[in-house]
């Protein structure tokens, strides 16, 4: 089992310094770390293509928040069920707990409720734009 982490900002201008500090103190290799300065608008980033290609079976992505992984809920939701899913890594958004699929005993598994989870968001999400319309 590998850990990585996936660092974005929208613009070249904007910092990364937060999310590789809260990713190196949770004990990831910085060469584990991917980064991409470029907006959330699609999946056409090159440090998170890289990092797909490395992602295997039982590692664990860290996220500093979802929306890191794009911009949109459904896109997110669909790259959610790609990771966890058919890759079959685990994800952690360290400013959500609930999002976190590593399986805990004793208690719900963490990929059920972080699933749960992303299903709520989204739902949320079409709620606020039915009235908005």
């Amino acid at each position: 089992m590998a850990l990585y982490g996936y660092a974005r900002v929208s613009s070249k201008n904007q910092n990364l310094t937060r999310q590789l500090d809260s990713f190196l103190a949770l004990g990831i290799p910085r060469k584990n770390i991917l980064c991409d300065k470029r907006s959330g608008k699609d999946f056409d980033r090159n440090n998170y293509e890289r990092l797909l290609c490395r992602l295997k079976r039982g590692d664990v992505l860290f996220l500093a928040s979802i929306d890191r992984l794009g911009r949109n809920y459904d896109m997110i939701l669909k790259e959610w069920t790609r990771i966890t899913k058919t890759v079959g890594a685990d994800v952690v958004v360290l400013d959500m707990p609930l999002l976190d699929t590593r399986a805990r005993t004793g208690v719900l598994t963490g990929r059920f409720v972080a699933d749960l989870t992303t299903f709520y968001l989204r739902m949320g999400e079409l709620s606020a734009a039915k009235k908005g319309t």
